[in-house]
């Protein structure tokens, strides 16, 4: 390890990419401490000792939330507005031509998404302020202070999408996916600080700490192992003779992942089920209020809807990222064939029956992992809030992170982080 990050740090191009992620990330970090203008944090603040949704939404921020920063509504606006851009493109048929037109067409409807995004920000925006003026949080509730509350919230929100772009653009990794994985390890010592303190005063005892130390890296394991996992498909190149030259003839296999879409439907499930339980803790309504309780984080409604969002997520996202009639329909253009399977639509519907059986496995992993944690409590008596949620995303970001970093690596002959 030590000698694969010496290797990372040798190579100039790399060493540059890393050191702009983590002067990135500072930015982020201290623009989560920066307050908002005309707010009493500390009001706010002590609305979170009740738990429920808003502890989840401060976890994606890195408790800018709770300190009511210029950050407190993290990117969740830039994700829920990528969920829609993505569920359009497969509604609306001039969408769908643009994702086919290549980058120039992604182009377009990431600009679609910046649009959306800050539209959500700023109605999201104002529902904290609303909710926060509730609760007697901002000493002097006029209207110029209110806009400043929501413009600077907006203004937060779009400064994160951008600094996620440059991450992506110039640094390693997903910009987005690191700026959580970040918020979700900023989370932590204050989780270990209460550990250590219900240590000292006997409720958590040495055997609590084994138990949930071994859970803990079991699970770890368990999410590599099948973040790793895929299924080979094997495909066969018929021979083929250009003037004197000979083509083909070549053995190779196409990788179907247990898991295409990684972390993502962790990530969009959470969002999805954050943003109505928010709006309905805004509104001054019975009903509402009911909902919210409804759908406690801690709940069976919420863990159960949580779950099945996850898997509908990871067929979804799979489903975009991974056509099986494309790939088919390229196999046959290139003269290859899966053996014992006729090439076009024969091989797309093969590949698509082993895409859903394989996803399936992937999907029901994942929303396993998401909400074991919540009955893990009375094994360790260890209170880590979300903490499946946050294990998945901490791993896989880290994960894919490496895989990009060894790429690099082998790319220029150094061994890498993996064996």
């Amino acid at each position: 390890m030590l000698t694969a990050l010496f290797n990372a740090l040798k190579v100039k191009e790399l060493r540059k990419k890393i050191f702009f992620v983590l002067a990135m990330i500072a930015v982020y970090r201290i623009g989560a401490f920066v307050p908002v203008p005309g707010v009493d944090p500390t009001q706010f603040a002590q609305y979170f000792g009740e738990g429920g949704i808003l502890g989840l939404l401060d976890m994606f921020t890195g408790g800018a939330l709770q300190r009511f920063t210029i950050f407190a509504m993290g990117i969740s606006p830039y994700i829920t507005a990528s969920i829609i851009m993505n569920l359009l493109t497969v509604v609306i048929p001039k969408l769908e031509e643009l994702q086919k037109e290549g980058p120039e067409g992604r182009k377009k409807i990431a600009q679609y998404t910046r649009y959306a995004t800050v539209a959500l920000g700023f109605v999201q925006g104002w529902g904290f302020t609303m909710f926060i003026r509730n609760m007697g949080a901002i000493p002097n509730p006029n209207f110029a202070s209110l806009g400043i509350i929501v413009l600077t919230l907006t203004a937060g929100t779009a400064f994160l999408m951008w600094l996620g772009e440059q991450i992506t653009e110039k640094g390693i990794g997903n910009g987005i996916s690191i700026l959580i994985f970040a918020s979700i390890i900023a989370s932590y010592p204050p989780v270990f600080r209460e550990t250590i303190r219900m240590i000292g005063i006997g409720e958590v005892t040495a055997l609590n700490i084994l138990v949930f130390v071994v859970v803990g890296l079991a699970v770890v394991a368990a999410v590599i192992y099948v973040q790793q996992g895929e299924r080979r498909i094997p495909v066969q190149y018929s021979k083929r003779v250009v003037g004197r030259r000979m083509y083909g003839g070549r053995a190779t296999h196409i990788p179907m992942k247990v898991n295409q879409a990684g972390v993502i439907p962790v990530i969009f499930a959470s969002s999805v089920l954050a943003f109505p339980v928010t709006i309905a803790q805004i509104l001054p309504y019975d009903w509402a209020q009911r909902l919210a309780e409804a759908l406690r984080p801690e709940g069976a409604i919420y863990l159960t809807s949580f779950g099945l969002m996850i898997i509908f997520f990871t067929y979804f996202y799979t489903a975009i990222t991974f056509n099986p009639q494309e790939v088919a329909d390229n196999i046959r253009k290139y003269g290859g064939f899966i053996p014992g399977i006729r090439p076009g639509r024969s091989t797309a519907s093969f590949m698509d029956r082993i895409l859903t059986r394989i996803t399936l496995a992937g999907a029901i992993f994942l929303a396993l992992v998401a909400i074991l944690p919540n009955f893990m409590f009375p094994l360790t008596r260890i209170n880590i809030e979300f903490g499946g949620t946050s294990l998945l995303i901490v791993t896989g970001v880290a994960l894919e992170t490496m895989k990009q970093i060894e790429s690099h690596l082998l790319m220029r002959h150094y061994e890498g982080f993996m064996r």
